[in-house]
């Protein structure tokens, strides 16, 4: 086993400015791929759930070809499919769209978890459909939906790894470049990348514990 070495460390000491780069196009990539796949899957799911017949079987569709096409093959796709010049924008749209064909299960999951009691009540008091929906189900679904979305951002943030098939240059990527400029350096590059990928897992799953806690549906809400 090749040993820890001060001075392997110390060459990645003087590359963390390089490697930094990476992160911070690894953490917009993550941001914008997860915020494209809750606009696109929060309302996907909910039209699995109360669309009609033809538009939430088009919508499960989509999400089955999604959820099982490779995320590369989607990556390759998207930047060399489309009119898509940007390298960063083909993978924010694969990225996101993978993410929203998952997201929609998440909030499928959540919202057929609400009592359908909630929705006759809120019929009961004037609302319309839409309106119990959005008043009555919704936010409750947010709310159970957290844990789902907790595991979301770690496989996307991790999904993030497989942009250097387009040319992007996240921190996987420019972890690479280091390993070919000094091999001796490869594990103490690695543990690098791995302990900002924790870090960034953690604070993110430790954030949304919070927000999960705080708006955590009161006891006797639902039943």
């Amino acid at each position: 086993m090749t040993p820890l070495l001060s001075s392997d460390w110390t060459f990645v000491v003087e590359n963390v400015p390089y490697l930094f780069g990476g992160i911070v196009l690894t953490v917009a990539l993550t941001a914008a791929s997860i915020l494209l796949g809750f606009a696109a899957g929060f309302p996907a799911g909910t039209v699995e759930v109360y669309g009609g017949r033809y538009a939430s079987g088009a919508v499960e569709t989509v999400g089955v070809v999604l959820r099982g096409t490779p995320i590369v093959v989607i990556l390759l796709f998207a930047y060399f499919g489309t009119p898509i010049e940007s390298a960063f924008a083909a993978a924010v749209l694969g990225l996101g769209l993978r993410s929203a064909a998952y997201q929609s299960q998440i909030f499928r999951g959540a919202i057929q978890s609400i009592d359908e009691g909630q929705m006759e009540a809120a019929r009961a008091v004037g609302m319309s459909r839409l309106q119990a929906i959005r008043h009555v189900v919704v936010p409750q679904a947010l709310r159970r939906s957290i844990p789902g979305f907790q595991n979301e951002f770690t496989i996307v943030l991790k999904d993030t790894s497989v942009a250097f098939a387009i040319g992007l240059s996240e921190l996987l990527t420019r972890s690479n470049d280091l390993f070919v400029q000094n091999t001796n350096a490869v594990l103490e590059v690695i543990l690098f990348a791995s302990a900002v990928y924790f870090v960034l897992t953690f604070a993110t799953n430790r954030t949304l514990d919070y927000v999960g806690n705080v708006f955590a549906v009161p006891t006797g809400d639902s039943t």
